[in-house]
């Protein structure tokens, strides 16, 4: 098997994880697909710590070594200097039906020392579960070989689990101390690795009643999905985006007495964008495809929870 074949495997076992999780998503898709279009994602985003994370790499070098090896090039970088985070897109090299991938990370040493103990003991424990011959493997098909079926099927599985949150729980006490100063590091530390969102791509839908995401949140409104209260970007801009609102979860903690424990959290809303065409270098209009840092600033804010 290639690398395209390996990643289309990647790529649908995810969003079927995440439809289970959200059910926003899979709402929509279904409500596209009745109306005879096509739910297309725009990117896929995840969140990370740059830190010492256990035995797995640090930031986002924990996740492009597995979506470079699978034909993603690394594309703009952007700086959320209020929130302490970096971030970059990654594009697929030939196939522009692939989603974004849009992965940032928490610079851990910017925070207060209290924060960053927090973090360091927490995470600790964290095994790589990218195993030397799952890199090896990945290192094959970053080379252009095919690799056998068998060893894809393993492959696959192997990063599936990877988006999980790989370390032990985390202690209540500390989750709810360190939502305080970063609601990203509580969420990170609750969810890990795991998918943070998908994103419909609304120029890709298809649906002649939904010519716009305008015309798209009011119909998911209508069928009972609570969305996002304002649109990010003005109407015509190169970017546009909304989002639902975010499904909550009751993720597994360790209470102060040491037994395990659930706490009640956002995980993730199901993003929407639309894009708008901007001049080309050959002067030819041509669909944007990055990123706006205030818009998305604004987005980070939809998993924060009181």
């Amino acid at each position: 098997m290639n690398d395209a074949l390996i990643l289309n495997q990647l790529l649908n076992r995810l969003w079927a994880q995440y439809k289970k999780r959200v059910v926003y998503a899979a709402q929509y898709e279904k409500m596209v697909e009745e109306h005879g279009g096509k739910a297309l994602n725009d990117h896929i985003a995840f969140r990370t710590f740059n830190t010492e994370v256990g035995s797995q790499p640090a930031g986002v070098a924990a996740l492009a070594r597995i979506f470079e090896p699978l034909g993603y090039q690394r594309k703009d970088c952007y700086v959320f200097t209020d929130k302490k985070l970096t971030a970059w897109h990654w594009q697929h090299k030939t196939n522009p039906n692939n989603p974004k991938i849009f992965i940032s990370q928490l610079e851990v040493s910017q925070l207060s020392a209290e924060a960053q103990s927090i973090i360091a003991k927490a995470v600790s424990s964290a095994p790589d579960l990218v195993s030397p011959d799952d890199l090896r493997l990945l290192v094959e098909l970053g080379n252009g070989k095919n690799i056998h079926e068998k060893d894809a099927e393993g492959l696959v599985n192997h990063l599936v689990k990877f988006f999980s949150r790989p370390w032990s729980p985390p202690l209540r006490m500390r989750v709810e101390e360190i939502n305080k100063e970063s609601q990203y590091a509580a969420w990170t530390l609750l969810h890990g690795n795991s998918v943070n969102h998908f994103t419909a791509y609304i120029n890709e839908q298809n649906v002649g009643e939904w010519p716009d995401i305008e015309a798209t949140v009011t119909a998911l409104r209508k069928a009972g999905v609570p969305m996002k209260d304002a649109f990010e970007g003005e109407k015509g801009s190169k970017l546009r985006q909304s989002s639902t609102k975010a499904v909550m979860e009751d993720c597994e903690v360790v209470d102060e007495d040491g037994k395990p424990g659930t706490l009640s959290w956002s995980y993730a809303y199901y993003e929407l964008a639309e894009r708008g065409n901007i001049k080309g270098p050959d002067g030819i209009p041509t669909r944007f495809q990055a990123f706006l840092g205030e818009q998305a600033t604004n987005l980070f804010e939809m998993t924060r929870r009181s």
